[in-house]
């Protein structure tokens, strides 16, 4: 199905839905928006697609889309240049969590670019999920950049972890902390975990990617960081790459579908059933490809067979 055609479609449904809610309106009356009804209890994790995936399809009809592909629910960005930038979140957060959900789609993380716990976009982000009932929220990456104390830069990055950990706390909605490559607090992991060691694991936990883990410590560094997560593990993000050799710059790490890379998948599924991790797993197709709907299938297939394989008949 190419690109036009979806979009194509996706209007026309878009425009025969505002058909329908205008004429609603004009029989009931203004709308007051309602906490979403909390999803049924799960025995496997909920697979999901980051919703930036999806940037050129209007945001009302992510939901439609991602429930025609075969996705349990949505990693909804919550990021500048996203559907719903933070400054936009007053207005549209909640519609755009509703427009998911009202499919039958599971909204259970948002993805944020918070870090400080004085961002006022961030509480206004915070205080709308914790309202429609989404668990979970992941916060942006911090850096340890040019830092010339990187103790003293480590400690001010767990100030303002925790401070923003409590805000969510504050609207009942957890925290799940990214091991990002590169650069970034937290991607060894061992930074994280001993800013995590004595914090109420019911509100702060991870976001783990075996993909980071596996490009920054291997494949025996991962299984390591593997084991340090599954015991405050929230939420996971699924990538896959190999090793291509630049002339320039020597090796890089290059996106690629899963199941085609260096990541060894079968030990994290296998880990995920042993504690029964039934938290949304989201898919990140970061590769290059002519059919974004055929990758966003093929990856989502993946999954489906790694857990069957891992959790058997649930």
């Amino acid at each position: 199905m190419g690109r036009t055609n979806l979009m194509a479609t996706t209007r026309r449904r878009i425009l025969a839905g505002m058909a329908a809610a205008v004429a609603a309106a004009a029989q009931d009356g203004p709308r007051v928006p309602r906490p979403r009804t909390p999803p049924k209890p799960r025995t496997t994790p909920a697979v999901c697609l980051y919703s930036q995936h999806l940037i050129k399809v209007e945001y009302e009809a992510v939901g439609m889309v991602l429930r025609d592909l075969g996705f349990d629910g949505c990693d909804l960005a919550v990021v500048p240049g996203s559907h719903i930038p933070p400054e936009h979140a007053e207005a549209d957060l909640m519609r755009g969590i509703e427009a998911i959900s009202g499919v039958g789609l599971e909204v259970p993380i948002v993805s944020t670019s918070v870090t400080s716990p004085n961002d006022p976009n961030g509480r206004q982000i915070l205080g709308i999920a914790g309202f429609m009932g989404i668990p979970l929220f992941r916060p942006g990456s911090w850096k340890y950049g040019n830092a010339p104390d990187l103790e003293a830069r480590l400690a001010e990055v767990q100030r303002e972890m925790l401070g923003l950990a409590s805000v969510g706390r504050a609207y009942n909605v957890a925290m799940a902390l990214s091991n990002s490559s590169g650069d970034s607090v937290g991607a060894s992991l061992w930074d994280l975990s001993g800013i995590l060691r004595t914090v109420d694991p019911r509100w702060v936990g991870y976001d783990f990617d075996p993909g980071c883990a596996t490009e920054t410590g291997g494949a025996s560094g991962a299984a390591i960081a593997t084991r340090l997560a599954m015991p405050k593990l929230k939420a996971a993000t699924v990538r896959d790459f190999t090793w291509n050799k630049d002339a320039a710059s020597g090796w890089k790490a290059a996106p690629c579908p899963l199941g085609e890379g260096t990541v060894d998948w079968r030990p994290f599924f296998a880990a995920l059933a042993r504690v029964r991790f039934v938290g949304p797993i989201t898919v990140e197709v970061r590769y290059q490809t002519k059919d974004e709907l055929n990758a966003f299938r093929h990856d989502l297939e993946f999954v489906r067979k790694q857990l069957a394989g891992a959790y058997g008949a649930g």
